[in-house]
C-alpha cells in the first residue's frame, strides 16, 4: 500500500535513467540524420534506398532488435542506446529530407545568384527553413523513444520499463501505474514543449516556405 511514497528516490532514478535513454540515443540519431537527410535529399534513388533499409530497422520488434546487440555488447544500456537509435533514424531522416525537399526554389536560385555557397546556403538559408520538419521529426522520434525504452528494461537498460515490469512479475498495480503514468507524462511534456517550437517555428518561416 502507498508504495510511491516510500520510494521517491528510486523513483527519480528510473526517471534519470529513462531521461538518458531518451537523450543520447536521439542526439546520436539526429546527428547521422541530419548528414544523411540533407545528403539524400535531393538524390531520389538514394533517399528510397534509405527509406527501405531504416523501414526494415522500424519494423524489427524492439525486443528483438535489442536481442541483436546483445551478443556484441551484452546486456545494459549500450544495446539500448543503439537499438533506440535505429529506431529514431527512418522518422528523422524522412523529415529532415522533405523539409531540403520543400524549399521554395525561388529563394534557392535568389542565394544562388547572391553568390552563396553550398555550404553556407545550407547553413544560412536552407537549415533555417527546413528547422519546422526538423523539429516536428525531432517530436515524433523523441516520443517513440519514450515508449520503446520501457521494453529495454528487459535487458538491464533501466528507466521507468523496470518499475512497470516489476508491477507486472509482483502483480503490483501501483508500480505499473506510478511507472506508466510516469512514462506518459514524460512523453506528452516532451510533445507539447517541441509542438511549441515547431508552431513558432512554421509561423516564423510561414511566409517562406
Amino acid at each position: 500500500m502507498n508504495w510511491w511514497p516510500y520510494n521517491l528516490d528510486r523513483i527519480g532514478i528510473a526517471l534519470l535513467e529513462h531521461l538518458y535513454l531518451l537523450i543520447v540515443p536521439i542526439t546520436i540519431a539526429f546527428v547521422i540524420s541530419l548528414a544523411v537527410g540533407i545528403y539524400s535529399a535531393k538524390k531520389p534513388r538514394l533517399y528510397s534506398f534509405i527509406m527501405i533499409v531504416t523501414g526494415i530497422l522500424f519494423a524489427i520488434p524492439s525486443l528483438a532488435l535489442f536481442a541483436l546487440f546483445i551478443p556484441i555488447f551484452g546486456i545494459g544500456t549500450i544495446p539500448a542506446i543503439i537499438g533506440l537509435a535505429a529506431y529514431s533514424l527512418m522518422i528523422m531522416i524522412r523529415n529532415i529530407a522533405t523539409g531540403f525537399q520543400n524549399l521554395p526554389p525561388e529563394v534557392i536560385d535568389a542565394a544562388h545568384g547572391m553568390g552563396y555557397g553550398r555550404w553556407r546556403r545550407i547553413y544560412e538559408i536552407e537549415l533555417p527553413l527546413a528547422l519546422p520538419f526538423i523539429i516536428a521529426g525531432l517530436r515524433i522520434a523523441s516520443v517513440t523513444v519514450i515508449g520503446i525504452a520501457t521494453i529495454a528494461a528487459y535487458i538491464n537498460a533501466g528507466g521507468l520499463g523496470t518499475i512497470i515490469f516489476e508491477g507486472l512479475d509482483q502483480r503490483y498495480p501501483e508500480k505499473i501505474l506510478v511507472g506508466g503514468a510516469l512514462t506518459s507524462a514524460l512523453a506528452l511534456s516532451v510533445d507539447f514543449s517541441l509542438s511549441t517550437i515547431e508552431r513558432k517555428l512554421r509561423k516564423t518561416t510561414g511566409g517562406a516556405m
